[in-house]
C-alpha cells in the first residue's frame, strides 16, 4: 500500500460560499442528534483504544478494524465540528457515517501504520504529548485548572478557536461573508488538534509538527485518492493526487495518463454500516458495565475480607471531629425500605458507632429520631458535620447550652456515656435518624474520634452476584466486539487480478 508524503494525518476542508447569515444561531440545536451518537461512539473509541494499546504492545501492530473504526470516529467528529462551532465552515448537514464522504466539504484521512513502536506506545499518549496538550489548551480552552485562594478549582472559558469562530460568525451575520483569513487560521488550529488526537490515539509514531499549516488544503501531507465507489481511503488506494515526477528529468509535456486496465477484479472493502457500528457500541457499553460490576464485586470482597472488625462490623475510616459548641450532629439519615419489618435488617443489619473523646473526659453518643433531636438541640450551639475524612467540613449554628444533660433527654433509641471509648449499636429501622455526640455534661468544646459502620448480611451475596453477572456480561461484550470487528471476507473476484 502506498503511504502519504509528509505527516500521515491529513485534514482538509472547503469553505462553502454563500453561507447563511443566521443558521449558525441554531446549529447548537441541530447537532444534538450528532452529539448524542458521538457520546456513544467516543465511549467505544476509548474502549477500543485500550484494546489497540495492548495489541501494539504485544505485536507492534494496530488492529486494522479498530483503526478504521477509530479513524471514522475522528472523521465524524471533525465533520460535526466543521459544521458547528469548531469552524462554521458549511451549512451542509453532516452525514451519519464513519466512512469518508467525498461530497462533504470536510475530510480527514490517516495513513494506516504497518508497524508501530512497542516502547513508544507506553509514553507517547501522555508524556510525549504534554507540550502539545498545553498548546491545545490555548486553542480549545477549558483544558487546564486554576487554584483560587478560596480553595476551589476553576476552569477557564473557551479557547482561541471558539473566539475566532465567534468573530467570524458576527462578521457573517452582518456582511454575509466568512473572512477568509480567519477561516485559514481556524483550519490550521483544528488541523493541529486532530493531528495530536490521532497521535495520542496511537495511530502514528510520527510526532506532530509544531506549526500552523493554514488554509483549507493540508499542505503537510499528500492526499490519498479515494477508490471509485469505495468508502475506505486505504483499501485499494495506490493513486495519489500529487503528480508524479518524470524519472528522466524531462522538461517536456507530460505523457497522457495510462488507460486503466479493464479487469473486473474487486479489491476487498471493509464497510462500516449501521449494524456493525451499533454492534461495536453495544459491545463497548456492555463491556464497561461488566467491568463496573466486576470492580464493585471485587471492592465488596476486599472490604468484606479486610475492613470488618472483630465483631463482624464493616467499618468506615475514623474521622477526627470537633465543635466549639455543645454538640456534634450528623446529617439526617433516612431509612426507607419495604417491607419495614425485614428489609432493613437483611440489608444493613445492625449499625455501630464508636466515639473516642479527644480530651479523655466523659462523652455522650446517642441516636434519636431527627425531629426529637432537633427539638432537644433547638437554641443550642452545635456543628452539623457535612463531610468527614482528613479535612471535615461543618455548618455551625449559634446558640447556648442545652437545658439538661443529654443522658436525661429521654429521646434516644440507643446511647452510651462515660469516659474513654464509647460504642453505640442499633438495629436499623425505618425513619429519619440523627447521631449526636456531646460532652456528658453538655458543656462547650466537643472533640472526638468517630467511626461508623454496620453489619451487611448481604455483602457476600452481592459480592458473588456482581462477579458472576460481570463476567457473563464481559463474555457477551467480547463476543459482540470480536464479531463486529472481524473483517468481512473479500468478494470473489470476477476477473483476473491486475498484474
Amino acid at each position: 500500500m502506498s503511504t502519504m508524503n509528509g505527516y500521515p494525518v491529513r485534514v482538509d476542508a472547503d469553505l462553502q460560499p454563500g453561507l447563511s447569515r443566521w443558521l449558525w444561531l441554531v446549529k447548537w440545536v441541530l447537532v444534538i442528534p450528532h452529539y448524542f451518537v458521538l457520546a456513544f461512539l467516543w465511549m467505544s473509541f476509548v474502549v477500543l483504544s485500550v484494546f489497540a494499546f495492548v495489541a501494539i504492545l504485544v505485536t507492534g501492530h494496530y488492529p486494522r478494524s479498530i483503526f478504521e473504526f477509530n479513524v471514522g470516529v475522528l472523521r465524524w467528529s471533525w465533520r460535526v465540528s466543521y459544521y458547528a462551532y469548531g469552524s462554521l465552515g458549511t451549512d451542509q448537514y453532516p452525514p451519519f457515517t464513519l466512512a469518508e464522504r467525498p461530497d462533504y466539504p470536510a475530510h480527514l484521512e490517516v495513513a494506516y501504520p504497518e508497524r508501530l513502536s512497542r516502547g513508544l506506545v507506553l509514553v507517547k499518549w501522555w508524556l510525549l504529548a504534554i507540550p502539545h496538550y498545553l498548546v491545545l489548551g490555548v486553542f480549545l480552552g477549558g483544558w487546564y485548572l486554576t487554584y483560587t485562594q478560596d480553595s476551589r478549582w476553576n476552569t477557564p472559558g473557551g479557547g482561541l478557536i471558539g473566539l475566532l469562530v465567534l468573530v467570524a460568525a458576527v462578521v457573517l451575520l452582518f456582511t454575509g461573508r466568512y473572512p477568509q483569513s480567519i477561516f485559514d487560521l481556524v483550519l490550521g488550529m483544528n488541523r493541529w488538534v486532530l493531528r495530536v488526537a490521532a497521535y495520542a490515539a496511537l495511530m502514528t509514531d510520527e510526532y506532530p509538527p509544531f506549526r500552523l499549516d493554514l488554509g483549507g488544503t493540508d499542505p503537510g501531507a499528500t492526499r490519498i485518492a479515494m477508490p471509485a465507489g469505495g468508502s475506505d481511503p486505504f483499501e485499494g488506494a495506490d493513486q495519489f493526487d500529487a503528480p508524479a515526477s518524470d524519472p528522466a528529468g524531462s522538461t517536456g509535456p507530460s505523457a497522457p495518463p495510462a488507460t486503466p486496465p479493464t479487469a473486473t477484479y474487486q479489491a476487498p472493502r471493509n464497510e462500516w454500516g449501521a449494524g456493525r457500528v451499533t454492534a461495536v457500541v453495544i459491545g463497548a457499553v456492555v463491556l464497561l458495565v461488566s467491568l463496573g460490576l466486576i470492580a464493585a464485586g471485587a471492592t465488596l470482597g476486599i472490604a468484606d475480607r479486610f475492613f470488618r472488625d472483630s465483631q463482624g462490623f464493616l467499618m468506615a475510616p475514623q474521622s477526627s471531629l470537633s465543635s466549639p459548641g455543645s454538640a456534634l450532629v450528623s446529617p439526617n439519615v433516612q431509612v426507607q425500605a419495604q417491607p419495614a419489618s425485614t428489609l432493613p435488617r437483611s440489608v444493613l443489619g445492625t449499625a455501630k458507632v464508636t466515639v473516642d473523646p479527644a480530651g479523655g473526659g466523659p462523652v455522650f453518643a446517642g441516636i434519636a429520631r431527627t425531629g426529637a433531636a432537633a427539638g432537644y438541640l433547638a437554641g443550642v450551639a452545635r456543628s452539623t458535620v457535612l463531610t468527614t475524612g482528613p479535612h471535615p467540613s461543618y455548618q455551625f449554628h449559634q446558640g447556648g447550652l442545652p437545658g439538661r444533660p443529654p443522658s436525661r433527654a429521654g429521646i434516644w433509641v440507643a446511647s452510651s456515656a462515660g469516659s474513654g471509648l464509647q460504642t453505640v449499636t442499633w438495629p436499623v429501622r425505618n425513619g429519619d435518624w440523627t447521631l449526636v455526640v456531646m460532652n456528658a455534661d453538655g458543656s462547650r468544646g466537643v472533640a472526638a474520634d468517630v467511626r461508623a459502620g454496620a453489619t451487611v448480611p448481604i455483602a457476600t451475596w452481592l459480592f458473588a452476584s456482581f462477579l458472576i453477572v460481570g463476567f457473563v456480561l464481559l463474555a457477551i461484550a467480547v463476543v459482540t466486539l470480536v464479531a463486529a470487528l472481524s473483517r468481512p471476507r473479500a468478494p470473489a473476484a470476477t476477473g483476473p487480478p491486475p498484474a
